[in-house]
């Protein structure tokens, strides 16, 4: 009876570890982005991340150089945003900041503005992907 009882709890103990290993990740409510001349900056939290010791996050966005008249004038003036880090999971849980900056040849300067669009935080290891849209 004993053997039962004890093959019953090792049982019951490797599928508890198994369910607590598997996670669920995900995005946790809103993120904050913020937006200056050429730079973005996004910062989050992942839960569900069960016994893993960090996350790799990326942020991606396109930047144009806008004319006054609300037109990017060349071809050249579009840029391509990419900003990526690990942090660490404490708890099943990573918070994460990140800050990319679009360099333009030549400068957007005044008059001109930077207009950062299809910002976008992505988790690539869990296939998470979440867009935050343009900048506001």
């Amino acid at each position: 009876m004993y053997k039962v009882m004890w093959l019953t709890l090792i049982i019951a103990s490797v599928f508890s570890t198994a369910i607590a290993l598997a996670g669920s990740p995900h995005f946790v409510g809103a993120m904050s982005v913020e937006c200056d001349g050429n730079t973005v900056t996004v910062s989050g939290k992942e839960a569900g991340l069960g016994n893993e010791t960090q996350v790799h996050i990326e942020l991606t966005a396109s930047a144009s150089c806008i004319n006054p008249g609300g037109n990017h004038p060349q071809a050249g003036n579009k840029e391509d945003v990419l900003a990526e880090g690990d942090f660490p999971v404490q708890n099943g849980k990573a918070n994460f900041s990140l800050t990319g900056t679009a360099e333009f040849q030549p400068n957007c300067s005044p008059p001109m503005s930077v207009e950062m669009t299809d910002i976008m935080i992505a988790d690539t290891e869990h296939d998470l992907v979440r867009s935050l849209g343009d900048c506001p």
